[in-house]
């Protein structure tokens, strides 16, 4: 071999090392490429799927121009349903509203929400005395404890300057027949325009259901007290 042709051929050589070197930085550039087109494709079909759901809630909200008060109903067997009233209770205050509470069983108990809901300022608590009615075992006993606490309920219903009444456990109230729903009907179909009522408990009568704004039926999947786990302090009360 000539001289020429070994220096050409260390050159061909070097060309290919050459090459072979700019292609391990250049190829990964092609699916770095694509990553970056499917990124975009991506973003791009989030951004329309969020312009969608906001031109839909855009739209409800100028469907929804009554100005009103509601009457909302916590019902069902699921766990949650007075802390859900408590929280909007807390709402209505961090506003700088005036709110009420009626609690027509846990009068009796060491309730944790009372505790904190009684130091906040612009909220009227009133609380039914006897307690669980399957602990008294006295009719009688449970009607008297009603009937003191009931006028001090439709007050608040018919006070302008509370913007929301929460009446907790009220359905046990219209289970035990110690309440009947046309007197309930009538104070809430004449309380004030701007106000709302929260009403809690299991076994929501139909009728109530139905003059009700907005009404949630909590399900309960699992619950850890009939599992054995002791009820406690926080968590039930």
């Amino acid at each position: 071999m000539s001289y020429n042709d070994t220096k050409s051929h260390a050159e061909q050589t070097q060309a290919d090392y050459r090459d072979k070197a700019l292609s391990r930085i250049v190829s990964p550039a092609v699916p770095i490429s694509q990553k970056a087109i499917n990124m975009t494709t991506e973003h791009e079909k989030h951004q329309q799927k969020m312009q969608k759901y906001k031109e839909k809630v855009d739209s409800a909200i100028e469907r929804a121009q009554e100005e009103r008060g509601v009457i909302i109903v916590l019902t069902g067997t699921g766990k949650g349903k007075s802390s859900s009233g408590f929280g909007t209770l807390i709402r209505t205050l961090g506003h700088g509203y005036k709110a009420g509470l009626v609690q027509f069983i846990k009068g009796t108990w060491d309730c944790g929400e009372s505790k904190i809901l009684s130091t906040l300022p612009g909220l009227s608590i009133e609380v039914m005395g006897s307690g669980f009615t399957w602990e008294t075992q006295n009719r009688e006993q449970d009607q008297q404890a009603f009937d003191q606490v009931w006028p001090k309920a439709e007050a608040m219903l018919k006070d302008p300057a509370l913007k929301t009444v929460m009446l907790d456990e009220i359905t046990y109230m219209l289970a035990y027949e110690l309440l009947d729903f046309a007197t309930l009907e009538t104070a809430l179909r004449n309380r004030p325009a701007e106000q709302n009522v929260i009403l809690t408990g299991r076994g929501a009568p139909t009728a109530l259901r139905d003059i009700a704004d907005t009404v949630t039926d909590m399900k309960m999947e699992k619950h850890a007290f009939k599992a054995g786990v002791k009820a406690q302090p926080g968590i039930e009360w």
